[in-house]
Formats: structure tokens, C-alpha cells, sequence
């Protein structure tokens, strides 16, 4: 602020001129509203009312969405119908995520939910391991494959991975500029070696042109179990994320 004579005025001097001239020292009152009306980062809930908040604070409505890992729609429970024009698809209607039917740049925002732990993809004897929800969940999500183990396939948590950075390829593809990319993910224990799987897929994913806008906790409302165990190593995961990724615009070159 400069006084009648154009110079420079201090923090003291303007200070000292509100006090005498409160009526001529004129502040802009801020925009918005008080309000505890928040999204929130961390919830103790089930998918569903944490997806409608992420789409809400991020997803414009009567955007076109496609989730390619839809199942028996677990996630839009809570979604007004008709808010959004959903493609919905799986392996079971015919459409694999890593070749979607979509146009270049047609997507506004593109959902991934796959399966999220190793042990999914393993075949015991003549059934993939794993029972009870897990059971219910390849039931949703899967075709009934197991894992290729061939010479070169990856393995283990690293299969997980492949099915993310498969989806997120095909995904860039699809996604118009600036689009949305909303992946649910849970971090897991393999071979003894803590894997951060969120961390793993921000930095890949970060790689691939994508900008890692919000991150969801979603912690379990009942408490896990195991029916065996000698000593604890690692904490046991109770926990799992929805990543927010936004597709960059890729910077024209010269």
C-alpha cells in the first residue's frame, strides 16, 4: 500500500491507519460458506457410500463412466440412477479390460476394481484358492483362470500388478483428455515381503501420464481373522484404497 506521496507504506503504518480510519480501510469479504458438509479421506464404511462421495467430489454428472470390473454393481448401490450414462461390463458380459470396445478418447472416467490379491489368481487342485466372500468376489469378477505360470509370465503379486498396468494402458486409451481413472486397490503381504500396492501403482501409473489427484482409505466395518497362526509378522490388512487418477494432457512438443 502506498500513502499520499506514493511511498511504500509498512506493515506498522497500515496497521496504525486502520486503527484511525476503520471505515476507510475496506476488506474483501471471502467467498464461500462455514460447513462441516465435507468428502473426507478416510471411512469407516462399506465400498458403496465412499464410491458415491468420490464420484460426486470428482465426476461430473451425466458423464459417460465405464466399469469394466462392474460385477453385480456392488459400487452403485448408493449412486442415483440415471445421474451418469454407465457402461457396465466384465469378463462375464464378454469384455475383458485390457481391450475394451470403446473409441479413442470417448470415456470420461473409467472404473478398475480387479482382483486385488494374489491369492485369488492361484489354483488349488481343481479350484482357485480362496473361499467364503472371496468365493463371492471371483464369482463377480472372474472367468475362472488361474494364473499363467509359463516361463516369463509374471507371478505371484507381480500377476496382480500386470492386471493394473494392462487396465491402465488400455484405460489411457480410452479416457478423453483430463479424464478420470478411479482404481480400488489394497496393499498385501507376498512371500513374506510387504508390498504397498497403492504406492507400486502411483509410481507406475505416474509413469504412464497419470496424475495421482486423491486417495481414499476404506477401512473394514467387521474385524478379519485367521483360522491358523503360529506368530504374527506383518499387521494384518484391514484396510484398502480408491486411487483418483487424472489423465494428463501430453504437452505438444516444440
Amino acid at each position: 500500500m502506498l500513502d499520499e506521496n506514493g511511498l511504500q507504506l509498512s506493515w506498522d503504518d497500515i496497521a496504525n491507519e486502520e486503527k484511525s480510519n476503520p471505515k476507510e480501510i475496506k476488506r474483501k469479504a471471502p467467498d464461500g460458506v462455514s460447513t462441516t458438509d465435507l468428502v473426507f479421506s478416510a471411512y469407516v464404511a462399506e465400498n458403496a457410500p465412499v464410491f458415491k462421495n468420490i464420484l460426486a467430489l470428482h465426476v461430473p454428472t451425466n458423464s459417460i463412466v465405464a466399469d469394466v470390473t462392474y460385477g453385480k454393481g456392488a459400487f452403485w448401490k448408493e449412486v442415483p440412477k440415471d445421474s451418469y450414462i454407465l457402461y457396465a461390463t466384465d469378463l462375464k458380459t464378454g469384455v475383458d479390460f485390457s481391450h475394451l470396445p470403446y473409441d479413442n478418447e470417448s470415456i470420461d472416467c473409467v472404473v478398475l476394481d480387479p482382483p486385488y490379491m494374489e491369492g485369488l489368481l492361484r489354483r488349488k487342485e481343481n479350484h482357485m484358492a480362496g473361499s467364503g466372500k472371496f468365493s463371492a468376489f471371483r464369482d463377480s469378477y472372474s472367468n475362472g483362470k488361474a494364473t499363467d505360470y509359463s516361463e516369463g509370465k509374471p507371478k505371484y503379486h507381480d500377476a496382480v500388478l500386470d492386471l493394473y498396468f494392462k487396465a491402465a494402458k488400455e484405460a489411457t486409451r480410452v479416457l478423453k483428455k483430463n479424464g478420470v481413472f478411479i482404481v480400488k486397490c489394497q496393499d498385501e503381504v507376498s512371500a513374506n515381503k510387504q508390498r504397498l500396492t497403492h504406492v507400486e501403482l502411483i509410481n507406475e501409473y505416474e509413469k504412464m501420464g497419470y496424475y495421482c489427484k486423491d486417495l481414499f482409505v476404506v477401512v473394514r466395518t467387521n474385524k478379519p481373522s485367521i483360522s491358523r497362526m503360529v506368530k504374527q509378522q506383518h499387521a494384518r490388512k484391514n484396510h484398502s484404497y480408491f486411487l483418483v487418477f487424472i489423465k494428463k494432457e501430453k504437452r505438444k512438443k516444440g
